[in-house]
């Protein structure tokens, strides 16, 4: 006769012989966790907190050092400079991430299948991304200027001259964008490229037969499926460009007068020039709880529209 001790017993045993394995196998995680843990506290988080720590002060390199509270960034809202730059970054985002996840999409839409030279054409977009960021602007700066590549073409083909791209405040900022546009969009093609590569062509058949036209297929069956990378591609896309700093570094130097400085930009302004590592840590933090803001919108959002069912 079989009893409810017999029946228990065996389970009991297998728990309780379980539970070593389960400690041993945490004891090796850690031990492979520990220096990828150590790392991120000593190069990410300890970093971050001293940053929020002397945002607090007045923290000249050398000097006195005084609590402020929230002073800097008092200082920081109430500066006029301050604000324009928060604008230019705002501006550069505008018009980057749109146009990059759009012209991104729309190539790698065409590059279907069908198109012969497909992996070269990969290939060629990718390169940019792949170039280092000083020596591809130091590219775009020589046909930027005037007299340069740009200037002469539009002067030999059409007989005028290109407008001073870097000089004006004007066309400062759409040139910036031009050129982060093309040194950026391959990353995003690549993303959208797989995802493309991952829509079932016995759907794409099957609307054909029913009658959908190329729009009617990309929007209702094509679209729903590569909602995913599409968030994907545009919530990195936001992150880096409120961080840009090498182009309009390196292009206009912030100029003409501030009209292309970002904040990225201001913070190394403060930060290394003028040796304000408070008010440079406060514009850091600033720009943190922007991304992170919009990040979090971005994230709540996404269940309106990203489909992650099929």
């Amino acid at each position: 006769m079989v009893t409810l001790n017999d029946t228990v017993a065996p389970t009991e045993t297998v728990r309780s012989g379980r539970r070593p394995a389960l400690r041993r196998d945490g004891r090796y995680a850690s031990v492979f966790l520990a220096p990828s843990l150590a790392g991120l506290a000593l190069f990410t988080l300890f970093p971050t907190a001293m940053a929020l720590a002397i945002s607090l002060f007045d923290w000249p390199v050398f000097g006195e050092r005084e609590f402020l509270g929230f002073g800097n960034y008092t200082h920081l809202f109430g500066d006029p400079v301050f604000r324009r730059v928060v604008f230019n970054t705002a501006l550069f985002v505008v018009l980057y991430v749109p146009l990059n996840v759009v012209l991104s999409l729309g190539l790698a839409t065409w590059l279907g299948p069908k198109i012969k030279g497909r992996q070269a054409f990969r290939v060629l977009f990718f390169i940019p991304v792949m170039t280092p960021m000083v020596a591809n602007v130091m590219v775009w700066r020589l046909l930027f200027q005037p007299g340069g590549l740009l200037d002469a073409g539009l002067n030999s083909w059409f007989g005028i001259d290109a407008p001073n791209f870097l000089g004006s405040s004007s066309w400062a900022m759409p040139a910036i964008v031009a050129m982060s546009i093309w040194q950026g969009f391959g990353y995003n093609f690549l993303v959208f490229s797989a995802a493309l590569d991952q829509v079932p062509q016995s759907q794409l058949e099957s609307a054909q037969i029913d009658g959908a036209g190329p729009l009617q297929r990309f929007r209702y069956v094509t679209w729903p499926m590569i909602t995913p990378s599409i968030f994907f591609a545009t919530t990195m896309t936001l992150i880096t460009s409120f961080q840009v700093f090498a182009q309009p570094f390196i292009l206009t130097q912030g100029g003409p007068g501030v009209s292309t400085q970002t904040i990225v930009m201001y913070v190394y302004n403060q930060g290394w020039q003028f040796l304000t590592m408070g008010l440079a840590s406060a514009a850091g933090w600033v720009l943190f709880v922007i991304i992170m803001g919009i990040t979090a919108i971005q994230f709540v959002g996404q269940r309106k529209w990203v489909n992650y069912d099929v």
